[in-house]
């Protein structure tokens, strides 16, 4: 499973070495939760060292850049990369998002994006059942619509021009198709949606589609159909129970992950792994959520999307006991509504965090 370049990926490690990315804003603020439910859950189990690496817009604005140049020779040795969120108000976001998430994925050759969407209270639809939401979003990570082929000229002009080419190898949807395909048939349901939007975007998509096609009939036992996403918003709405894995381009994943994430109960609670399958390379694990400055240092920042994406860590690299026990002590936490505000509670970041531990321990 684990490849000679990469140490500690075996069940039961003894040593996991793990570089956390606060980034901006409440990413600091859950992070530091994160790592005191690590903490916990590494008792007894493994040994956790931790390194921090202040990359974000502090040291940007320090620097001129988000990450230094040596940045693929420092992450290199990790077993995995805990990250938050990127992100200042002073700053443009296309700047700070290609100076420091972006410019990490590509050649760390994190392709494969998954985002699972669990309900752990009341949905916000009233006409949806719980168990209707438990989903798992595959999103193609590297090329597509945030490949960064474009440019501007004549800037400035009334006739000034802005493009923005979106990328689809035959290679990199291949791959993608390959690993949703494999994570669906893994799954209960053994159920994959094709997300696209073909009828209007006739090369890249038209691709998508035939090399989905193609892909599927690798896998005789995984049930698949196609959606294109404007639909694919409305099924997600009225028909839920429909949907089990997706699989999508990355703005399009992008954007439903966000959708999933507030039927499921807020953006607060969605994790997101950025993987690579090869394990060359430590993956990347994160919650879905920005930076959020307008509730920095207020203390009422949600968690759970950082601890579930430290679960997602922690089976990546082996730790199956370990993950389980942090899922479980989130379920209990949220059972008794012990929630932050987002999630129609009352406790803030440090109360919500205690509660995890707590729950571990018992």
């Amino acid at each position: 499973m684990a490849s000679p370049e990469c140490r500690h990926l075996v069940a039961g490690s003894a040593d996991l070495s793990n570089c956390f990315i606060p980034g901006d804003g409440i990413g600091i603020e859950v992070v530091a939760a994160a790592i005191e439910v690590l903490k916990t859950v590494a008792k007894n189990n493994f040994e956790l060292n931790i390194t921090n690496f202040p990359w974000g817009t502090v040291f940007y604005k320090e620097t001129g850049s988000y990450l230094p140049s040596d940045f693929l020779t420092t992450l290199k040795p990790f077993d995995a990369i805990p990250f938050d969120a990127v992100g200042a108000p002073d700053v443009p976001d296309h700047l700070s998002l290609w100076g420091l998430l972006l410019k990490m994925r590509s050649p760390l050759q994190l392709y494969a994006n998954t985002r699972p969407i669990r309900c752990l209270t009341t949905p916000r639809l009233a006409s949806v059942h719980p168990s209707a939401l438990d989903w798992l979003l595959v999103r193609e990570n590297s090329e597509g619509e945030y490949a960064g082929h474009g440019g501007r000229s004549h800037v400035g002009q009334t006739w000034e021009i802005a493009t923005e080419t979106s990328i689809y190898s035959r290679h990199g949807v291949e791959r993608i198709m390959r690993f949703a395909f494999a994570a669906a048939q893994k799954r209960p349901r053994k159920q994959l949606t094709v997300v696209s939007k073909s009828n209007a975007l006739r090369h890249g998509r038209v691709l998508w589609d035939e090399v989905a096609t193609e892909v599927a009939a690798e896998f005789p036992d995984v049930h698949w159909d196609k959606e294109l996403v404007d639909a694919m918003t409305i099924r997600m709405v009225q028909k839920p129970h429909s949907i089990d894995t997706v699989v999508g381009t990355n703005l399009h994943i992008g954007i439903l992950s966000d959708l999933a994430a507030a039927l499921a109960g807020s953006i607060g609670i969605a994790a997101s792994s950025n993987l690579d399958p090869t394990r060359g390379w430590p993956s990347m694990f994160e919650p879905v959520h920005g930076s959020a400055f307008d509730i920095m240092g207020k203390g009422v920042a949600n968690p759970i999307g950082a601890v579930c994406a430290a679960a997602e860590m922690m089976s990546w690299v082996g730790e199956e006991r370990a993950a389980a026990g942090i899922m479980k002590a989130i379920e209990s936490v949220c059972e008794i509504g012990l929630l932050t505000v987002d999630m129609g509670g009352k406790l803030n970041t440090m109360q919500v965090t205690e509660a995890l531990c707590k729950a571990l321990g018992s």
